[in-house]
């Protein structure tokens, strides 16, 4: 305790080193808070769900049909979930969204569709009530649910009667059955309730196995390993091959199915954006060491008279060493509250900014972990701070420690060297930082350049789904748009209503299989999937997209039992090159046939569909809704007007009402703010990164600047000397900079060194740039030059300055 009160008093006697101290730990401390919090809650932290290492993700593929990652099939499903040893328990779900509440008042929220077994596929119990059983999964039987826990408390006020109540599910009288223990929640899922999976009992026939709609998770027996499972899962999916309807179709597109672990799945695609981040805020905590030891030296250079004295008068090195400990400890820690407070107030602004839409973000805070972490941290920091300084006494003699400052001599050569050393560090160190954060930023404005094919601006986009209460048939949905479309073209502004089931950057664009008449697959080769959707003639003017060939939908292809489609550019490149399309016949189906055939009437441009970053090429296939072919249950709004997006909105909602005042509309955006959501996840890693490189370059040229001021005072009386003797200001200048200017050229040799070894594991987040870009490193060595320079530059102008004759009467 007692030195920790010396400690405060010594700290507490130098403010300007004390504040720059807390300044650089609360911002590298902070940064690392920051990111560390997002790292453990989706990478580090296990779902919770007793024994979450047992839980895998149960994924279907079609690598050669361009289906790498697909879900399972209601088949798949009842075949599976007693035929696998390795698993103890198999289950399937289904996320969307549904309206509760009658007329007048309908809100759209979102729900789950599961499996009788899920909640003890994840180990949870009810806290309520009684799950689902087989019987739940027919039509019918299937109106029942389980509710979350904040939904029984926030919608039903917690009513300890709930079980056998009921409340409206698109028009119909659901009874709850069950309620959820508080904190459930599943992976990054925002549903209030839960309802059976149920389905058409024609598709567990064997020719649906490769339907695709249904997401299987499991729950691996004891004593079982993913190994295991998945050559259980490779045996079976051979010997269903033998009686498949589709086997050699689906051979040739590689079919297999992956057994993954569930928790590493759902963070696959972040992983290796979030390591990346956490290595930038470790490599500025570092940086930031690295000065902060360079000023415990400097500072230890001018006390180091009172430690020879202390030395003289009986204090040992132990002694002196703890006392420094208490210091840098005591910085340590309050450099690390002060960066828990910058910690809370960035970890606000990244949620702000999307960081809760990654998966599993929900949970992003500061908790157990991250304080545990912080607390790891404190003393390390402390001793990293404190073993240079340590070092150094040790190293110098008590003599020369009680004559140096006498004498005006310089620091010690070991010194020194230590001192150049951190700053080839820093440099170095901050190269890495600045090179990463421009590969980012150059990434993101690849991604943002990109067109995507339509003209988003003035669209307002929004979904409805239509309830099986009142729209059971086509031809009762078809009513319903054939109203619905022609209210919103009569709102003030607009100029065209389209629908769409597939409206790009919403992530539900379908991705299926099409046949083309005349187009023989090679031998091992596979039909290929392509992004279908179905739209009404206004779809293609509400957004934009230009017609290059043909015609679009009419009125009378949605009422003609001739079946037509319209393709994009894309799509008619690879099958027709050079070639006419119209008139052309394809299928959404494995064969084309007179009962399945459409007619290509018309070309469109391709647009992006999926992400600005998605490559181009894939091919789009639009087919009309209407009565005789297919009137979709949910489908998204695509209005274009000459009012801003956000003003229109309300109008369209009152407009929907007007035709049905149970029927919400819900995630109501304008277009282009659809699009740029779909950057977030390239958004706020350059954003980091940025941050994350200016503060390292702060840090260096600060680091330089310190060690070149430092050594000049030091040096007053040989320049005064020098200078005395006829030495030109010039000669003085030039050695100053020069000896700066090998060091940040070393420290840039030792970066370009780094990077290259290091950058290379940034190619899977980056986007049209190599991640040795000779350019990007060209310009990151002439700004890093250019700053210490201008480090350099100032201590350099200020040795030549010094007066020859108050030098030597300060000696």
């Amino acid at each position: 305790m007692n030195h920790l009160r010396l400690a405060f008093r010594l700290l507490a006697k130098s403010p300007g080193f004390t504040a720059t101290a807390l300044g650089t730990l609360a911002l590298c401390l902070g940064a690392n808070i920051v990111i560390y919090s997002i790292v453990s809650a989706i990478l580090l932290r296990p779902l919770p769900f007793p024994e979450p290492g047992r839980l895998v993700a149960v994924k279907n593929s079609y690598p050669k049909a361009g289906a790498d990652d697909s879900s399972a099939s209601v088949p798949n499903y009842f075949d599976r979930r007693h035929a696998i040893a390795a698993f103890a328990s198999v289950s399937c779900y289904s996320e969307g969204t549904i309206t509760v509440g009658g007329e007048g008042s309908p809100d759209r929220v979102p729900l789950m569709r599961v499996t009788p077994e899920f909640f003890d596929t994840l180990g949870v119990k009810l806290a309520h009530g009684k799950m689902f059983t087989d019987e739940n999964l027919g039509y019918g039987p299937d109106e029942v649910a389980v509710l979350t826990d904040g939904y029984w408390r926030t919608r039903f006020d917690a009513d300890p009667g709930i079980i056998g109540k009921t409340f409206l599910n698109d028009g119909l009288a659901i009874t709850i059955i069950g309620v959820l223990p508080p904190g459930f929640r599943f992976l990054s899922s925002e549903a209030r309730f839960y309802r059976p999976l149920s389905h058409d009992p024609k598709l567990r026939e064997p020719n649906a196995r490769h339907g695709n709609n249904w997401n299987m998770i499991a729950r691996l027996a004891p004593g079982s390993g993913l190994a295991e499972a998945q050559a259980q899962m490779d045996a079976f999916n051979a010997a269903q091959l033998k009686d498949d309807p589709l086997a050699q179709l689906v051979r040739d597109a590689g079919y297999h199915t992956r057994v993954l672990s569930l928790h590493a799945e759902q963070v696959r695609a972040v992983k290796p954006v979030l390591l990346l981040l956490q290595a930038g805020s470790l490599l500025l905590l570092a940086i930031g060491l690295v000065n902060l030891g360079n000023l415990f030296l400097i500072r230890t250079s001018g006390r180091a008279k009172e430690f020879a004295v202390r030395q003289a008068l009986g204090a040992s090195s132990w002694q002196l060493a703890r006392e420094i400990i208490a210091e840098t400890f005591l910085l340590a820690c309050a450099g690390a509250g002060l960066g828990l407070l910058l910690g809370a107030f960035g970890n606000g602004l990244l949620l702000q900014l999307g960081a809760n839409r990654l998966p599993l973000g929900a949970d992003i805070a500061l908790d157990e972990r991250v304080y545990a972490a912080v607390a790891l941290t404190v003393p390390i920091v402390a001793l990293l701070l404190a073993l240079p300084v340590i070092w150094f006494n040790r190293q110098r003699n008590l003599v020369g420690g009680l004559q140096l400052e006498s004498r005006g001599g310089t620091a010690s050569r070991s010194a020194q060297r230590v001192r150049q050393v951190f700053i080839v560090t820093q440099v170095a160190f901050a190269f890495v930082l600045l090179s990463g954060a421009a590969l980012l930023g150059l990434s993101l404005k690849k991604a943002m350049d990109q067109r995507t094919g339509f003209s988003g601006e003035s669209v307002l986009t929004g979904g409805i789904s239509l309830p099986w209460k009142g729209y059971k048939d086509d031809n009762a949905r078809a009513d319903m748009l054939a109203r619905l479309l022609p209210a919103i073209r009569a709102l003030p502004g607009v100029t065209h209503a389209g629908i769409t089931t597939g409206l790009p950057f919403t992530g539900f664009v379908g991705n299926n299989v099409i046949a083309v008449e005349g187009q023989v697959v090679p031998a091992g080769q596979s039909l290929q999937t392509h992004y279908t959707s179905s739209v009404s003639p206004d779809y293609w003017p509400a957004l934009g997209i230009p017609l290059l060939r043909g015609r679009l939908f009419t009125d009378a292809d949605i009422e003609s039992k001739q079946g037509v489609c319209v393709v994009d550019q894309a799509f008619a490149d690879h099958y027709w090159p050079g070639q006419d399309p119209l008139g052309r016949r394809l299928a959404a189906d494995v064969k084309v046939n007179d009962e399945n055939a459409s007619i290509v009437i018309g070309v469109v441009a391709e647009i992006k569909q999926g992400s600005l970053t998605e490559a181009n090429g894939h091919g789009a296939v639009y087919f009309p809704y209407g009565r005789s072919r297919f009137v979709p249950v949910v489908f998204a709004l695509a209005v274009r007007a000459s009012l801003p997006p956000a003003t229109l909105a309300e109008s369209v909602r009152k407009a929907v009402l007007s035709i049905d005042p149970g029927l919400p509309v819900e995630d109501m955006r304008p277009m282009m703010t659809r699009v740029s959501d779909s950057l977030v996840a390239r958004k706020s890693p350059a954003l980091l990164a940025l941050v994350f490189a200016v503060s390292a370059l702060l840090l260096a040229s600060l680091g330089l600047y310190g060690v070149m001021a430092y050594a000049v005072a030091q040096r007053t009386r040989e320049f005064g000397i020098r200078l005395a003797l006829g030495a030109a200001s010039r000669d003085v200048l030039r050695q100053v900079l020069g000896e700066g200017s090998r060091l940040a050229v070393i420290g840039l040799a030792a970066g370009i060194a780094s990077s290259l070894a290091l950058t290379r594991y940034m190619a899977a987040v980056l986007y049209q740039v190599q991640a040795s870009d000779p350019l990007i490193y060209l310009g990151v060595g002439a700004i890093l030059a250019a700053v210490a320079l201008t480090a350099c530059f100032l201590p350099a102008r200020r040795a030549t300055r010094v007066d020859p004759m108050v030098a030597l009467r300060a000696e």
